[in-house]
């Protein structure tokens, strides 16, 4: 990388025009944990937390903060997004829930920061249903994990 992409010649942000890239597929995972009390870890698993199925929600949460990516970020492109999907796995030391989150487009440009995004709002919804139980969980590791596609091709954490 040389150089910030977000600021013009005169050092103003700007939004970068992607209008003669190439529309390719462009993929991006990210990833997170979100760690807390074993007992809170137990009450996901068992389905029994009193607002409902904390995971469940905790997708769907995702995939919605994916397709809204552009409106929260601000020099972010709206895209049309062909594919998100989130997955969670379960930890028992530490107790925690990690989430990956796949984003798929056909565009100019990658979709590394809805990927993020998804990883983010998702684990914000675990505290969220769960801070009347346990108030100190911590959101950890959150990063982008590979992308694929597009004039930079791939690329993969180590």
């Amino acid at each position: 990388m040389s150089e910030f992409t977000h600021f013009n010649a005169a050092g103003e942000a700007h939004m970068v025009d992607v209008g003669d890239k190439d529309s390719t597929r462009r993929v991006a995972v990210a990833e997170g944990r979100i760690e807390m009390q074993p007992e809170t870890l137990a009450m996901i698993r068992a389905g029994d937390h009193k607002k409902g199925d904390v995971l469940g929600i905790a997708r769907v949460a995702g995939i919605m903060a994916a397709k809204k990516t552009s409106d929260l970020v601000p020099l972010c492109h709206p895209l049309a997004l062909t594919r998100v999907e989130l997955g969670f796995e379960t930890t028992d030391n530490p107790a925690a829930v990690h989430c990956s989150a796949t984003v798929e487009t056909r565009g100019p440009t990658g979709v590394e920061m809805e990927a993020l995004t998804a990883v983010q709002v998702a684990l914000l919804t675990i505290y969220d249903m769960c801070k009347a139980v346990d108030r100190g969980m911590r959101m950890e590791g959150i990063r982008l994990r590979e992308k694929r596609g597009g004039k930079s091709g791939d690329w993969t954490a180590d």
